[in-house]
C-alpha cells in the first residue's frame, strides 16, 4: 500500500534536511574565516602541503610553493615558527607590513583581508603559524563563485520540495473534494457507485475510505430504495381495506335496521384486517431501529416457549421442537422471537393437520440456524427469489396474510448479521432458517 502517511513523512524529513542544510549554510557564512580557509582552493590543505614540503624539500621548494600561490590566486603567505621569526622568506613585502602596522586601529581600511592558522607537524611536532592576506578584489571573486553551488542546491531543493509539497497537497485536497462531492450526491439521493470508482482503486488510506465509502453509499440506497417501495406498497395495500370500509359505511347509511345490524361484522372484520396490516407493518419498521443491546438468548427456552404458543393458537397443529439444551446466542430476544412466530405462523398456514411442523436449531461452527419446515405444498422454485420481499405472495396462494412475515423474518437474520434462507425440502415441503453468527454484530 502506497501509504499517504510515508507521503507526508517524506515531506517533513525533506523540509528538515533543507532547513538543516540550510543552517549549516549561514553558520558557514556568519563564520567566515572558517569557511574561506576550509573552502578556498589555494587554502584548503595548505598548511599540510608546506608542511610536508618544507620537511622533505627545504626552503627554497617551500618558498616556491608560496611564490606560486601568489601568482595563482594573489594571496600573500607569511609562515613564522613559535619564537615568532619568520621560517622562510614569505610573499608579503615589507612595505605592505609596515603599512598593515599603521592600520592597526582600523583593519577595515586595509586592502586585504587578514586571517591565521595554526599547524603542527605529526612528524617533528613544529608548530607553524601561517598568515594569509587576500585581496580583497579576489575574495569578492571568490566569495560569488563559493557561493554559487550551495545557493544553487538550496533552490534546487527548494524547486524540489515545492513540486513534492504540491504533489502531496493534491493528493489529498483533490480526494477530499471527490468525497465531499459524494457526500453531498448522497444527501441529494442523486449518488452514483462508479463516481469514485477510480478513487476506491488506489491503494493507500483514500482508496480504502473510498471502497466503504461506496458500500455506506450503496447500503443507503437500498435503504432508501426499499423504503420508498414499502410506503408504495403500504400505500397500495391500505387501499384495498379502506375502500372495502368506505363501501360497507356506504351501504350501512342507505340500508335499513335489520340489514344494517348485518353489516356491522363485516365493519369489524374489515377493522380488524386494517388493523393487523398496520401491526405488520409497524413491526417491519421498529426492526430498523434500535433495539437495545444484545444479550445471550437461551434457545432451548426460546423454541420450547415459540412451541407451546403456536400450539394453544392452532388446535389441529403440533410443532417438534429438535435443539440442545446447551446452545446460546448474542442478540436481541424480542427481535429473534418475532421473526420465528412469524415463520411458524407462515408454516402455520400451509402444513396438512396430524403432520407436525419441524422445529429445529443447530451450530456449526460459529453459524447458528434455526429452521422450520412445514409438509405443505413448498414453492415454485422461480419464486423463491423474491419470497421475503415486503407485501410480496406467490401466485396462487389463497391462505390469508399480507406478504409481510418473511419479510420481517429476514429483516431480524439482517439485524443479527445473518441470512433468511428459503427453500424447498428434498423430501416435500417448505423450509425457512435462519442463518445467524454466535456473536451478534456491533
Amino acid at each position: 500500500m502506497r501509504s499517504l502517511f510515508w507521503r507526508v513523512l517524506a515531506s517533513f524529513w525533506l523540509a528538515i534536511t533543507l532547513v538543516a542544510g540550510l543552517s549549516i549554510l549561514l553558520g558557514h557564512m556568519l563564520n567566515q574565516d572558517a569557511w574561506i580557509l576550509s573552502r578556498h582552493p589555494g587554502l584548503h590543505k595548505l598548511p599540510e602541503k608546506w608542511t610536508q614540503l618544507y620537511e622533505s624539500q627545504g626552503e627554497d621548494a617551500a618558498q616556491d610553493y608560496l611564490q606560486d600561490l601568489k601568482r595563482r590566486y594573489h594571496i600573500d603567505v607569511q609562515v613564522l615558527n613559535d619564537s615568532g621569526e619568520a621560517v622562510v622568506r614569505g610573499t608579503f613585502p615589507p612595505r605592505a607590513a609596515a603599512f598593515e602596522a599603521r592600520q592597526h586601529d582600523d583593519p577595515q581600511q586595509l586592502p586585504w583581508r587578514r586571517l591565521t592558522t595554526e599547524y603542527t607537524s605529526p612528524k617533528t611536532n613544529e608548530t607553524y603559524l601561517l598568515i594569509y592576506r587576500i585581496p580583497h578584489p579576489e575574495l569578492d571573486a571568490w566569495h560569488r563563485q563559493s557561493l554559487l553551488w550551495p545557493l544553487s542546491a538550496l533552490g534546487i531543493a527548494l524547486v524540489v520540495l515545492t513540486l513534492f509539497s504540491l504533489l502531496v497537497t493534491l493528493s489529498i485536497t483533490r480526494p477530499l473534494s471527490r468525497l465531499r462531492s459524494a457526500v453531498h450526491d448522497l444527501g441529494q439521493t442523486t449518488y452514483q457507485q462508479n463516481s469514485l470508482a477510480q478513487l476506491a482503486g488506489r491503494r493507500d488510506e483514500f482508496g480504502v475510505l473510498a471502497n466503504d465509502f461506496n458500500r455506506m453509499g450503496a447500503r443507503l440506497q437500498s435503504l432508501i430504495g426499499s423504503q420508498r417501495q414499502l410506503l408504495r406498497d403500504v400505500s397500495h395495500e391500505l387501499r384495498s381495506p379502506l375502500a372495502r370500509l368506505r363501501i360497507a359505511l356506504a351501504l350501512a347509511e342507505r340500508a335499513e335496521t335489520a340489514e344494517r345490524e348485518k353489516l356491522w361484522p363485516r365493519l369489524i372484520r374489515e377493522c380488524d384486517r386494517l388493523e393487523a396490516l398496520i401491526g405488520e407493518i409497524l413491526a417491519l419498521a421498529r426492526l430498523d431501529a434500535d433495539v437495545g443491546n444484545a444479550e445471550q438468548i437461551d434457545l432451548s427456552d426460546l423454541l420450547e416457549h415459540l412451541k407451546a404458543d403456536t400450539e394453544q393458537s392452532s388446535t389441529d397443529q403440533t410443532v417438534q421442537v429438535e435443539v440442545n439444551p446447551d446452545l446460546k446466542l448474542l442478540g436481541w430476544p424480542n427481535v429473534l422471537e418475532r421473526a420465528l412466530d412469524n415463520l411458524l405462523r407462515n408454516a402455520l398456514r400451509f402444513n396438512p393437520s396430524g403432520t407436525p411442523i419441524e422445529l429445529c436449531a443447530s451450530r456449526a461452527g460459529e453459524l447458528m440456524r434455526i429452521s422450520v419446515r412445514d409438509h405443505g405444498p413448498g414453492v415454485a422454485p422461480e419464486h423463491l427469489a423474491q419470497l421475503g420481499e415486503p407485501f410480496y405472495r406467490a401466485p396462487g396462494q389463497t391462505a390469508p396474510g399480507y406478504g409481510l412475515g418473511l419479510a420481517i423474518a429476514k429483516r431480524a437474520a439482517e439485524k443479527h448479521g445473518g441470512n433468511l434462507i428459503l427453500e424447498n425440502h428434498p423430501q416435500g415441503g417448505f423450509v425457512a432458517s435462519l442463518e445467524l453468527p454466535v456473536s451478534a454484530p456491533h
